[in-house]
């Protein structure tokens, strides 16, 4: 806990240095935007609904694993050390694949990282079943699903920064950071149940396997297109008057396909 601590305390230099290279100002439509309107804006979203979806499983996955994997490996019989080096390997291994991940954004729509990678949830599951309960076996599961582990936040923010923008971005986002809550306060309390039930994970295992199959599927309709604002009243009018001023009609700001933007 001390070295948690003290790592902790270690990264706080690093806020001002993140924060001082960020720069711009909002445009006159941001400015105009409240908070409250911006997040009734985005539920009425079926893309922004279907992030949350995704990112429920990926809590519903990950606290499920981490409470119930040491269970998991007691009841096959194999020792503690077993299921502590799994746990270790799962967090290296999500190092090098949030990294990872961060590229495949930059290259690739985001919606299909992230359905690739809860796909690869599914089958590393469904292969886990099949497999006989080795040591090896064991950290090899770790290190695939470790790949996957978080690797899902640097696409599910890109999408909502796409969709949104970065003005409202970290309540947006925190917002599907709720949704991955729920999803992990169920995984870990449907995993309890499970056991005193059935007496081992074998439903909780598929229930995990099918939703991160369905994460995949939900993924792929979203849309990576900015959201259609209306434009505020205010901002409205003085264009109106700046037009009669000037005898010259606007030119709308391009909200299409170009540089930075998606087409679906």
């Amino acid at each position: 806990m001390w070295v948690m601590a003290i790592t902790a305390l270690a990264t706080l230099p690093l806020i001002g240095k993140l924060t001082r290279a960020m720069s711009g100002t909002p445009t006159p439509a941001d400015n105009d935007t409240r908070l409250g309107s911006a997040v009734w804006e985005a539920m009425k979203s079926p893309s922004y609904l279907l992030l949350h979806a995704g990112f429920f499983t990926c809590g519903f996955h990950i606290a499920f694993l981490v409470t119930h994997l040491p269970g998991e490996v007691n009841l096959c019989g194999l020792p503690a050390s077993v299921a502590s080096w799994s746990l270790a390997i799962i967090g290296l291994a999500n190092v090098f694949g949030s990294l990872y991940a961060g590229s495949c954004v930059v290259r690739y729509r985001s919606k299909y990282v992230l359905a690739v990678m809860y796909g690869s949830c599914s089958l590393l599951i469904a292969w886990y079943l099949l497999a006989p309960r080795t040591q090896w076996n064991y950290y090899l599961f770790a290190a695939g699903l470790g790949f996957t582990w978080l690797a899902t936040v640097p696409p599910t923010a890109a999408i909502v920064g796409k969709l949104f923008g970065t003005r409202f971005l970290a309540t947006l986002f925190g917002l599907t950071l709720l949704s991955h809550q729920i999803g992990g306060f169920l995984g870990a309390w449907l995993g309890g149940i499970a056991i005193t039930q059935f007496g081992d994970l074998t439903w909780m295992w598929y229930a995990d396997m099918a939703l991160a199959a369905l994460a995949a599927l939900v993924n792929l309709p979203i849309k990576e297109v900015p959201i259609a604002r209306l434009e505020p009243r205010a901002t409205r009018s003085t264009v109106i008057a700046d037009a009669a001023t000037t005898g010259s009609i606007p030119r709308e700001e391009h909200t299409g396909a170009g540089v930075g933007c998606y087409r679906d």
